[in-house]
């Protein structure tokens, strides 16, 4: 498939989220619920405070118009199937440099990627961030968090509200 299709078709693919996200949203303050995450790494448990995006239309507006997010913050992304790996994330109308990790089902992080903020007029123009495998949910933090902590593929994380309780590294 040429690459002009291929953008085209992304971008067609992403218009259906555009009809969640209400521009008129307080962009600064958030409603969602929040919990306290705990990354299990080899350098010690990191807590992080997490905002908990469920719904669609939640997961859609994520972490749009913010100028900024507190050092030990984030947003999960919850989904209640797995999502396929070809399903991604993108950084439309998003400030703020962002690391995400792809969780499988028992929390474990599959992949950790860095995203930049996409400045384009047209979700489309934004290039797509995608898993090398499926995942449960996904973690948002400042760009660098990952780095800074020696978060790793392969470490995991817990909250209360996860089914199966805390892991732990092996």
């Amino acid at each position: 498939m040429n690459p002009t299709r291929r953008r085209m078709l992304q971008g067609m693919a992403l218009l259906p989220l555009l009809t969640l996200w209400r521009p008129d949203a307080d962009a600064r303050s958030s409603r969602l619920p929040t919990t306290t995450l705990t990354v299990h790494s080899a350098r010690g448990p990191h807590r992080l405070t997490v905002e908990l995006a469920r719904s669609a239309a939640e997961r859609s507006r994520g972490l749009m118009e913010r100028d900024s997010l507190a050092e030990d913050a984030g947003m999960l992304f919850l989904y209640g199937a797995a999502q396929p790996a070809h399903s991604g994330f993108w950084m439309y109308r998003t400030r703020i440099a962002l690391d995400i990790a792809f969780l499988d089902a028992e929390g474990r992080i599959n992949d950790i990627h860095r995203m930049q903020p996409c400045r384009a007029t047209s979700p489309s123009d934004c290039p797509v961030t995608r898993p090398s495998a499926p995942y449960h949910a996904a973690l948002e933090v400042n760009a660098g968090y990952f780095e800074a902590k020696g978060i790793e593929t392969g470490d995991c994380l817990s909250w209360p509200e996860q089914d199966d309780g805390a892991c732990r590294r092996p």
